[in-house]
């Protein structure tokens, strides 16, 4: 089998980690969309354990065999089978079968699910849970179906820690307020980032008492010692979500991972930190996100995206290369730029890329896996990074 050189998922010679979604080519010769979409689940499956979540894992591995069975998950997915790899279907679809049983509508699947105050199971392959979510599915598949056109809108709080550490650099580099931006922002959660405490052998940041803990998130070299000062937050996204409604927590804590009661918690926390601080979200492109910011004189304008650039088409990555080669170009002593991103890479696992101006210097911070802890932080570059060329 070949294995594409787009997402990979499992571990790499890099020692990172594995990713979100499992990297497989996604056609071969004289396979049915039906066979070509169950292998991409059993994948999925794989990245699922490999990440720490052992009940998906069971349950998209005996969906995988459901589909090609001509099962409930076969019409639940019909029309989807030709969807990019990218689009993580399998977690779109195990999105709105937990948010079914976050809302009580699926109380023996909930039972499963200590997410819900459940328990999961510890035969293997977890046989009762499957049972119930194939019922789910065969029940409640037009509601299922609705979560299909949709991205996965995690928010991952844990990535925090890698933005958190990027801004300990930016300021190291020039003591200025911080004017904060980032697409593909999901509800806006990380832009309270600064409101988070995070601590580790490399270093540590923020109130101990805050309601989100990235405990042991920061690993490696020591970081800068530097103040962070946020003094302004805003985000676009094509669809973003309100963490003031229900509804909006109900779809962000629909698409983790529901025996994963870290990230949970840290998610939860997170609403409570966004309600006692403010942020600017709006509706929109990345590119017009990246159109309307303005750099202002004795400040840094920081750009900051996260498990994101997958989702974009190749017109998009172009606009949104343009619109940051634009701010680049317009920095000066006073009016800084820098661009953080914490995305997946061809090698294995999640590099925290940073690039700063004027100047434009380029460096890979440190890395992380896909969900964003811990970040194991690299020593600090030399004085001659590699400058970034935009064109």
């Amino acid at each position: 089998m070949r294995l594409s050189r787009e997402l990979l998922g499992r571990h790499s010679d890099t020692g990172i980690g594995p990713v979100i979604v499992a990297g497989v080519n996604t056609s071969q010769p004289d396979e049915s969309p039906e066979v070509r979409t169950a292998r991409l689940l059993r994948w999925q499956a794989d990245a699922c354990r490999e990440l720490g979540s052992p009940l998906y894992g069971d349950l998209l591995t005996r969906a995988a065999g459901d589909l090609v069975a001509g099962g409930p998950t076969a019409e639940v997915l019909r029309g989807h089978f030709d969807d990019r790899l990218s689009s993580v279907l399998a977690l779109r679809l195990l999105g709105g079968v937990h948010a079914l049983a976050l809302s009580g509508r699926a109380p023996d699947l909930a039972a499963f699910y200590p997410s819900c105050g459940g328990t999961a199971e510890s035969d293997q392959g977890s046989p009762r849970a499957w049972t119930a979510l194939r019922r789910v599915l065969a029940e409640q598949g037009e509601t299922v179906r609705g979560w299909l056109d949709r991205p996965p809108q995690t928010n991952e709080v844990g990535r925090a820690a890698a933005l958190l550490g990027a801004l300990r650099h930016i300021a190291a580099e020039s003591r200025l307020p911080i004017r904060l931006a980032e697409v593909g922002a999901s509800a806006g959660l990380n832009l309270r980032a600064d409101h988070f405490f995070v601590s580790g052998p490399a270093g540590w940041h923020g109130n101990p008492d805050s309601p989100v803990a990235l405990t042991n998130g920061w690993l490696g070299s020591p970081l800068p010692v530097s103040q962070i000062e946020v003094v302004d937050r805003t985000a676009g996204d094509l669809a973003p979500v309100d963490p003031m409604t229900d509804h909006g927590r109900l779809t962000l804590t629909a698409y983790v991972w529901p025996d994963q009661e870290d990230r949970l918690s840290r998610l939860r926390g997170a609403f409570v930190v966004a309600r006692q601080v403010p942020a600017d979200l709006r509706a929109e492109s990345a590119s017009a996100t990246v159109a309307r910011l303005k750099l202002e004189p004795g400040s840094w304008t920081v750009l900051w995206h996260s498990i994101f650039r997958q989702y974009l088409s190749d017109v998009q990555r172009a606009e949104l290369a343009a619109g940051v080669a634009a701010l680049g170009a317009a920095a000066t002593d006073s009016a800084r730029f820098a661009y953080v991103y914490l995305e997946q890479s061809r090698a294995g696992g999640c590099p925290v890329t940073l690039t700063t101006w004027p100047g434009g210097y380029r460096r890979v911070l440190g890395a992380a896996p896909a969900h964003g802890l811990p970040v194991r932080w690299h020593a600090q570059p030399e004085p001659g990074a590699e400058r970034l060329r935009m064109s």
